[in-house]
């Protein structure tokens, strides 16, 4: 996942000294982005992604850039903003880039193509979305990230889905919802970890108190992953094209249990709580590894099918090129080859274009002041209990949007809204939870957000056409919304006279 890093306090920022911005200029930004991201989505459709959203961002981003000279912040000002914004997405970045070194080297070492072979043989299409949300839900709260199972234990089950012929969308939202399940109630998540700390709440209570709108969005999720499954038409797989499919694979690969090693080392080094990026990279080596030393004949046939390179010399150009463009498979079988062929590093770098673009826009609007402007506009909405937890809700999906960034989504609302609770008389688990509730949940339904563009690049279906069928990450904020208006576990300061006191926020 990307990193929160070092960001300025707003309310220490130029910006927040400046005379006051009316609210028809912060709005602008959003209102030209809205119709630029439109644009770009009814002229190229499912491509908007492959460079018109970075347009569109970038164009925004530039005229953030004029609103705030207009408002007297010098352009070296905005250029720093505009590197700060890209820098705070280096750490997401570099997993983006080792992740597409991962699967690469997983077809290549036969470690993806060993699950797939596996799992033919034990999943059944009637209820393989539900069983998809529970393995990744299992596997996210072991770990405690959402990335690292969509991009191992989710690129294997989009596989298998697509040679059972399932949607692809209902596959990648069923990974999703697991994936985001399991990050969010995981003790070793950063986002579990980064919320509570924000509010100043432990760790355990605010777990505890997520199970509320959690496992209700997780049941909702099952039972209609479930429906659909069972809706499907088992009859158009044909059994005999599965067979010839494992066959096909156990004769191209050596399948054997030096495949699940890099799985397994990849599983027992997140759990262990190491950092995202030496679990992925070690789980990369391994694969590399067990690819030279387990499928040596395919990586040199690989390497050079003409047959002019042999020994060291073909294994290290296979290997080498597995991690930088991917793996491409020749198996005789067109399906199965556009299946296995795909990773590198290469394959993530629109992914990067889309993420740094997305950086400059939100690094812009927040120097500027008009981040700022738009969320404390929303507070003279507040009446209630209700409006506000309503209120905190849309913010958080609305910094999502805007900043596109989920740990900003959690950062600033957190800031922002921690003292009002406080005021309120409320529980500081009741914003801890309702930030992950919105913020967390809703990260990957953005396109541009790093979350949406990790999720799209890695399990190669687009934001929008698997965004329907996230039905954990949509049901979640609607519960927390619910559960404001009802008053359903919410619960109050157990001291009511510090209800009025106020508390510097914990600092990042």
């Amino acid at each position: 996942m990307a990193a929160a890093g070092n960001r300025t306090d707003p309310q220490d920022s130029p910006a927040a000294h400046q005379k006051p911005i009316p609210m028809w200029l912060a709005l602008v930004p959003i209102v030209f982005l809205m119709v630029m991201l439109s644009g770009s989505v009814i002229l190229f459709g499912s491509n908007s992604s492959f460079g018109p959203n970075q347009i569109s961002l970038m164009l925004t981003a530039a005229l953030t850039c004029v609103i705030g000279i207009r408002l007297g912040i010098t352009w070296e000002d905005l250029e720093q903003a505009l590197v700060n914004g890209i820098s705070l997405a280096l750490k997401a970045i570099l997993i983006l880039l080792i992740v597409g070194a991962l699967i690469g080297s997983w077809m290549l070492a036969g470690t993806a193509p060993a699950m797939i072979f596996f799992g033919l043989g034990i999943l059944d299409p009637s209820w393989f979305y539900p069983a998809t949300l529970i393995i990744c839900a299992l596997v996210a709260i072991s770990i405690g990230s959402s990335w690292t199972t969509a991009g191992t234990i989710g690129v294997a089950l989009i596989a298998i889905a697509q040679l059972f012929d399932l949607s692809l969308a209902v596959t990648a939202g069923a990974v999703i919802s697991g994936a985001y399940f399991g990050d969010k109630i995981s003790p070793l998540s950063d986002t579990t970890n980064l919320a509570p700390a924000m509010v100043g709440v432990d760790l355990f209570v605010h777990i505890r108190h997520m199970m509320w709108t959690t496992i209700p969005s997780f049941l909702i999720a099952l039972v209609l992953y479930t429906i659909i499954g069972y809706s499907a038409a088992i009859d158009a797989v044909s059994m005999a094209e599965i067979n010839a499919t494992r066959a096909l694979l156990s004769s191209y690969y050596h399948l054997g249990w030096p495949t699940i090693v890099p799985l397994a080392i990849l599983l027992v080094l997140a759990f262990r709580k190491v950092p995202a990026l030496p679990t992925i990279t070690a789980g990369a080596i391994a694969s590399v590894l067990v690819a030279v030393f387990y499928q040596t004949d395919l990586v040199i046939r690989f390497a050079d099918p003409e047959g002019d390179l042999v020994g060291a010399a073909a294994l290290a150009k296979g290997a080498w090129n597995t991690l930088a463009n991917g793996f491409t498979a020749n198996t005789g079988d067109p399906a199965l080859d556009s299946l296995l062929s795909r990773g590198g590093m290469s394959s993530m770098l629109n992914t990067i274009w889309l993420v740094m673009s997305a950086m400059c826009f939100g690094g812009a609007m927040e120097r500027t002041g008009l981040l700022q402007r738009l969320v404390s506009s929303l507070m003279l909405a507040v009446k209630g209990t209700g409006s506000l937890i309503i209120t905190t809700v849309l913010t958080t999906i609305g910094m999502n949007i805007v900043a596109s960034d989920q740990y900003i989504s959690i950062v600033l609302p957190g800031r922002m809204f921690r003292m009002e609770f406080k005021r309120r008389g409320l529980a500081p688990q009741n914003l801890s939870r309702t930030l992950e509730d919105a913020g967390t949940m809703t990260s990957p339904l953005v396109p541009w957000n790093t979350c949406g563009a990790f999720m799209a690049g890695t399990l190669g279906v687009a934001t929008l056409a698997y965004l329907p069928y996230t039905f954990l990450c949509l049901f979640n904020p609607l519960i927390a919304m619910f559960y404001g208006v009802t008053n359903i576990s919410i619960v109050p300061l157990e001291e009511p006279e510090l209800a009025e006191t106020v508390v510097a926020p914990s600092p990042v």
